[in-house]
């Protein structure tokens, strides 16, 4: 039996490069494979950008449509999962184009994507949003609590009281050069600190396991003619 033709692949995760040379010779292993790993995370592009579950499970299928009748242009320049990823997110794109003309990838705010994924709880009608809200305050608040003083104060006098570097240097007797490096490290200890008390919880929002990942799963399998 006459192989398929295997398309050179720059230097990648050899896992990578493995799975696409499997999948180009139509192993489903592979192509399983392949969707299992990286099914979750393009379900949560897709949903961030279009904010709708079914429409996000269909994107998701029509960019592992596109990806594996096309997986002999993946040459492994970035990861395979950043290639899909890109896949999916111009795939929820062209359906956010359709509704809102003129949405381009390269247009959107820094960070707005990862943004959109999980929404802050903003409606003080609904009280199970209202206590989650007040949760999450509460995480913030004690994590801020917690920076070491010198850090502390930088913060609250720079994000929280709103004042410029230079109202801040005078105020707390330092260099606005220091107020700059202070306040940066101080982002980061809270990030570092609030990610690990809510981090886990986060983590499990949107799921898209078991029986949604496997019927996403075998319907693109079926429409590649496995």
């Amino acid at each position: 039996m006459r192989q398929a033709h295997i398309p050179q692949i720059a230097p990648v995760e050899s896992g990578d490069a493995e799975l696409v040379r499997r999948a180009l010779a139509r192993d489903e292993t592979a192509v399983r494979a392949i969707m299992q790993a990286n099914n979750r995370r393009l379900y949560r592009l897709a949903r961030g950008i279009l904010r709708n579950d079914s429409e996000a499970e269909d994107v998701v299928q029509e960019a592992y449509v596109r990806a594996f009748t096309h997986l002999e242009s993946f040459r492994g320049d970035s990861s395979l999962s950043t290639w899909l990823s890109r896949i999916a997110m111009n795939e929820a794109l062209g359906r956010l184009r359709r509704r809102r003309p003129a949405v381009e990838l390269d247009s959107l705010p820094q960070g707005a994507l990862d943004a959109e994924i999980i929404q802050f709880p903003l409606s003080a009608a609904d009280p199970e949003k209202s206590m989650a809200q007040r949760e999450i305050q509460a995480v913030v608040e004690h994590a801020i609590d917690e920076l070491p003083e010198a850090f502390r104060l930088v913060f609250i006098t720079r994000v929280i009281e709103g004042m410029n570097v230079e109202e801040t240097a005078e105020i707390l007797s330092l260099k606005p050069e220091t107020v700059k490096s202070r306040l940066h490290r101080a982002r980061t200890m809270l990030r570092d600190n609030v990610e690990k008390k809510i981090g886990p919880v986060v983590m499990e929002a949107f799921p898209f396991a078991g029986k949604r990942c496997e019927r996403l799963t075998d319907a693109v399998l079926k429409r590649l003619g496995f």
